[in-house]
């Protein structure tokens, strides 16, 4: 139930992100969700993408510093209080989230929130036994 992302440390200068689309582009591999947080001197691009294993070969052949990371995938409903529900459960459960980011699931009436955990295995279960669909990195990555 864990989806591989991954996580490409870049200076904060004009046009590093544009960069990273065009390697990936022209590998024609398809990013399914992101997110960037940065500093001044550099940022983290985190990266679902429909082929992580051609993602990391083509971007490290540019010399991109690429790291993989392992996040959960969560259904919540797309109303207010779908997030607060599911962050409920996990405060309960006294589980840390480190960092989330989010995108619409296409043709339906759910949000997809990417979380990273301390804790992935006890998320896991703790999201499962509260009736929470948690999706699997294959359907992630073709989302």
């Amino acid at each position: 139930m864990k989806v591989e992302q991954i996580s490409i440390f870049l200076e904060n200068k004009s046009g590093r992100i544009a960069e990273v689309t065009r390697i990936l582009a022209e590998a024609g591999v398809n990013i399914r969700a992101l997110s960037i947080a940065d500093t001044s001197d550099f940022g983290i691009l985190r990266l679902i993408v429909d082929d992580n294993q051609k993602a990391e070969v083509v971007l490290k052949k540019q010399n991109v510093t690429v790291g993989k990371t392992f996040v959960v995938a969560v259904e919540v409903e797309d109303k207010p209080g779908g997030l607060h529900r599911i962050m409920g459960i996990l405060f309960k459960a006294d589980l840390n989230v480190e960092y989330m980011y989010s995108f619409v699931k296409p043709n339906t009436t759910d949000a997809v929130m990417i979380f990273r955990f301390e804790q992935l295995d006890k998320a896991v279960k703790v999201l499962k036994e509260n009736s929470v669909n948690v999706i699997d990195g294959d359907q992630v990555y073709k989302l």
